[in-house]
């Protein structure tokens, strides 16, 4: 008797494909078979020599091959682990001043404006279309205060077929724009109703995220309150730390019974092995030591530290404190919402580092691609879901081709495939992402439906 029937398979394609393990920043593998099923999972990565065998195995025909032509490439799809969906409308504007005068001066009098469910569904669709024509498959956005239009922000991102994580920003404490706060009380109900609500949708790739925006815009109570919520309902939590100096001195004034900023956010369980802060420039020894243990995560938007002056992170000391470490495009601080910016940012990061003697070393490009893929996955805790090919994850993938027409780099006769990649990945843009699935499905070219 032969064995019982497998479902036929979604995708099977045949060529080069780059990506990274733990344990090697970057793999190129060409001449291999990947094979998808329809749950959208990987079930096969071999070389063609198995072809024969993988054919019988699973049930497809030779004609059932996609063959990638050889300036074509499959990379795992792009992790953003920190992005402000409102302040898109401002991406690549208003970078002039330091972040507390900057949030005041442009970003919460933007946001304000979110109670606006019009101006919502333009913006937040743009942002969704960009983010993943640019690559990124998995997103983890902050929205606003509006727990409306938040939720729209994750039947946008559904509809798109992005994966992610949306978080309503909790924020009870705003002098400087009194109009965009909540009262304690309403920030946590409203909490609690936009965790309940979002995961009522059953989005299958679309989950809450507990936001207090940093902490110099909430309470303890808010805080305590936070960290009691996503405790209790096992959620992922999102916020920023030690972004600049002036907002570090601010936290020291406002909770002087904390030795430290991460301390605050330790001491009201917001620092667990679901949680992902943004930037930290300025941990201490002590804080990286907590962030280990905790299993907690660190966001790097070196676009953004430089566009606002806030600092610079140093990647390779949070690495060995064995740290957890994705990149983020931190729009509209940062003024790219492409990840392939983040990888470029991060290596000047890491080079001004070496410059100044700070470093003996600085990263490899090798090693800014695979922060992008997967550390931004192990950063949110998806990597038993995606961030490489590895059979079982989910096939989040973008198609590369080189010679796309209207490519904005050239391609020499001399260069070899190591050459191309580096090439995509310091001056590619989204005309060279010809595909992009997410869990096996195709998700652009956008359909006519979105």
């Amino acid at each position: 008797m032969g064995s019982p029937q497998r479902p036929p398979l979604a995708h099977v394609f045949r060529g080069t494909f780059v990506h990274s393990s733990p344990s090697a920043p970057m793999e190129i593998l060409h001449g291999h078979l990947l094979g998808v099923d329809d749950s959208g999972t990987i079930v096969f990565l071999e070389q063609t020599d198995q072809q024969e065998q993988l054919a019988k195995k699973w049930g497809f025909k030779t004609s059932d091959i996609r063959e990638l032509s050889n300036h074509e490439f499959f990379m795992p799809g792009m992790v953003d682990t920190h992005i402000h969906a409102p302040q898109y409308s401002f991406t690549g504007t208003r970078v002039d001043l330091p972040l507390l005068q900057w949030l005041t001066t442009y970003t919460f009098p933007t946001e304000v404006k979110y109670k606006d469910s019009d101006f919502a569904e333009e913006v937040y669709t743009r942002v969704v279309r960009r983010t993943l024509k640019n690559g990124t498959t998995t997103a983890c956005y902050f929205a606003t205060i509006y727990t409306d239009t938040s939720l729209l922000l994750a039947e946008i991102i559904d509809k798109f077929g992005q994966r992610a994580f949306v978080g309503k920003v909790c924020m009870d404490m705003n002098d400087s724009v009194p109009q965009y706060k909540e009262s304690t009380a309403d920030s946590v109900q409203e909490t609690e109703r936009f965790v309940k609500e979002l995961l009522e949708k059953k989005y299958p790739r679309v989950q809450p995220v507990i936001t207090p925006r940093f902490g110099p815009s909430c309470t303890e109570n808010l805080l305590c309150a936070l960290g009691d919520l996503a405790q209790a309902r096992d959620l992922h939590v999102q916020s920023h730390i030690s972004e600049n100096e002036e907002e570090l001195k601010l936290v020291e004034s406002l909770f002087p019974t904390y030795q430290n900023y991460t301390e605050l956010y330790d001491k009201n369980k917001l620092l667990t092995s679901k949680t992902v802060m943004a930037h930290a420039c300025y941990l201490s020894e002590e804080e990286l030591k907590l962030f280990s243990l905790r299993g907690a995560a660190i966001s790097h938007c070196p676009n953004s530290n430089f566009s606002l002056r806030s600092g610079v992170l140093n990647v390779q000391k949070v690495l060995k404190h064995n740290v957890k470490l994705g990149l983020g495009t931190d729009v509209a601080g940062g003024y790219s919402a492409s990840m392939l910016d983040a990888i470029r940012k991060t290596m000047m990061a890491s080079n001004s580092l070496q410059i100044n003697k700070v470093n003996e070393t600085a990263l490899t490009l090798e090693e800014a691609f695979q922060l992008a893929t997967l550390g931004g996955s192990q950063a949110l805790g998806l990597d038993d879901v995606i961030g490489n090919f590895e059979v079982g994850k989910e096939f989040d993938a973008l198609l590369i081709n080189t010679k796309a027409s209207d490519s904005p780099f050239d391609l020499f006769s001399a260069d070899n495939f190591e050459d191309t990649l580096q090439k995509f990945l310091y001056l590619g843009d989204d005309r060279n992402i010809s595909e992009v699935y997410v869990a096996g499905k195709q998700v652009v070219p956008f359909s006519s439906s979105v």
